[in-house]
């Protein structure tokens, strides 16, 4: 009886018919055959998303902005307010997995041809939204005020100086200042919270409008896509929705275990007069801070910077127009090759500057990642001794 007369009153007010029958065919429409549990990553990152738009609304209430609260109020949260410090954990990992599932998510797309045409403005949007991805994780890095994010934030900082003409100003701008303070922590802030959310906002929106609108890709060649019948394929109500929500309450859990298991650790107050050995990027940026060792600062950062720009016309130089894996050889090296510098450069940069111990011989790791065995026999150390 009330939903009749709810139903009633929008219909007299509302052509609703015109609003239904659009929403009921894109919830009816049948996806391809070949969709499956990795098609989900997408959905994965837009719940990651909105979880960082919770839990970072929560932390706001206590967060204080400037360079002498910033940090206790982190210190704050994590020990007063109810579960405080589990939704403090929540949004940190959030941020580590939202930049890890988004480039999952860019990677299915690649391997399964789906940014070919005529989907190459969807796939644009897609590295729009991990560049904006990455640029949250790094303002975000800064906000807890502590020594690790401040001397990361300094040599980040200093790194896009470098760029010619326009590395000098952009760094002053970022920076408020010559030097990381009190001016950056409200940029950043600013940056994280407002401008940031509402860019990420707008995009994702016309991203899932365009997925919607041009539907998921088939496996078939380009320009020989068949639309997918009524009565073919896979259903998107109920069978994918229900795939989305186990995905749902699967990464929930990801980000309960994480935030109660292993906990970021909060530091020490962020000091300008002292400097921590071995400030080394988040991992995310990891690789490309690895790279930048290996040219002039220069052509470093030209090496690095050209990556998204060929991702972003990737679609318009593969000209195959096959899209499945085993047909596009070329592609599938160039990606393979990718995900293995990745993974080197990051191993590399993560080992560098560090001494460990493998097999029960240490070695010091230069600057380069390159080991250096250390005799740490105790025999010679006491012959040299004598």
């Amino acid at each position: 009886m009330i939903k009749k007369t709810i139903g009633a009153w929008f219909e007299k007010r509302f052509d609703v018919k015109a609003i239904q029958e659009p929403l009921e065919y894109q919830l009816r429409k049948p996806l391809p055959g070949h969709i499956s549990w990795f098609h989900t990553l997408g959905s994965m990152s837009l719940f990651l998303f909105a979880s960082q738009i919770v839990t970072g609304i929560l932390l706001l209430i206590y967060y204080r902005p400037t360079a002498d609260e910033a940090f206790e109020s982190v210190k704050f949260i994590m020990t007063k307010p109810y579960m405080g410090w589990l939704f403090r954990q929540i949004h940190a990992w959030g941020a580590n997995l939202m930049i890890l599932i988004v480039f999952l998510h860019m990677l299915r797309t690649f391997i399964t041809g789906s940014f070919k045409k005529p989907r190459e403005l969807t796939w644009m949007i897609g590295v729009g939204l991990f560049i904006l991805t990455l640029i949250f994780g790094f303002t975000g890095y800064l906000l807890p005020w502590n020594q690790l994010a401040y001397w990361a934030t300094t040599v980040g900082t200093e790194i896009a100086g470098a760029v010619p003409l326009i590395g000098e100003p952009m760094k002053l701008f970022m920076r408020g200042g010559p030097v990381v303070g009190g001016e950056t922590l409200s940029r950043f802030f600013v940056i994280h919270v407002i401008i940031l959310p509402w860019l990420v906002f707008f995009l994702v929106a016309v991203h899932l409008f365009l997925v919607r609108f041009q539907g998921m890709s088939t496996m078939d060649p380009v320009d020989k896509e068949k639309p997918v019948k009524k009565g073919e394929g896979i259903p998107f109500f109920p069978h994918h929705i229900v795939k989305e929500g186990v995905v749902f309450f699967f990464v929930l859990g990801v980000l309960i275990t994480l935030s109660i298991m292993l906990p970021f650790e909060l530091g020490e107050k962020a000091d300008p007069l002292k400097t921590p050995d071995g400030i080394k990027p988040e991992w995310y940026f990891m690789s490309m801070y690895q790279v930048i060792k290996y040219f002039p600062k220069l052509v470093g950062i030209f090496v690095v910077g050209l990556a998204p720009m060929l991702l972003l016309i990737w679609p318009f130089m593969d000209k195959s127009s096959q899209r499945v894996p085993s047909k596009r050889p070329v592609s599938m090296l160039v990606g393979v090759l990718t995900i293995l510098s990745l993974l080197i450069f990051g191993i590399l940069g993560t080992l560098s500057e560090t001494k460990q111990t493998f097999f029960g011989k240490t070695y010091d790791f230069d600057i380069y990642g390159v080991p250096h065995l250390i005799n740490n026999s105790p025999v010679k150390a006491n012959i040299e001794h004598h």
